[in-house]
């Protein structure tokens, strides 16, 4: 499964270890990284998911690959700006949201436009945000509404 992990650019280091063990848990659990390929929460998530042998893949708001932060295996550059919001979200099978901005309320919008199931932590309190308490939590139900989604 891919699951699309988005928040904040920006964040503090609590939300940090957060993103890091929602990448380290999918890598371990098999699943592919999504994200938007740069800092903050990308950034995390994509370094816990390589300290798990995962997959990252960043989707990029520029123009050059190589702006993606060190953990991406695979940069997609869109040049898209904000509007790549879309796509990081289409490409995942689920999506969990760490912190954020508006860009991240944009992508729980696209969530629901594109009728992924979407995890919550410590993220906007948005009515269709499961919220969850810990990485684990939000792991296990991105899981298993995939998995129930698909039987």
């Amino acid at each position: 499964m891919r699951v699309s992990v988005v928040g904040g650019s920006r964040i503090g280091p609590e939300e940090e270890a957060t993103a890091e063990a929602v990448g380290k848990l999918l890598a371990q659990r098999g699943h592919s990284v999504v994200c938007g390929g740069l800092g903050g929460v990308m950034e995390a998530a994509c370094r816990g998911a390589k300290e798990a042998s995962g997959t990252t893949v960043g989707v990029l708001p520029g123009e050059d690959p190589a702006a993606a932060n060190e953990y991406v295996d695979v940069a997609v550059a869109t040049g898209l700006s904000h509007a790549r919001n879309a796509l990081v979200v289409m490409n995942g099978d689920a999506v969990v949201a760490v912190d954020g901005g508006g860009g991240t309320l944009s992508e729980i919008g696209f969530s629901f436009v594109y009728r992924r199931p979407i995890a919550g932590l410590g993220t906007h309190d948005v009515e269709g945000v499961e919220a969850c308490e810990t990485p684990e939590e939000a792991v296990n139900y991105v899981e298993s509404t995939v998995e129930s989604a698909s039987e």
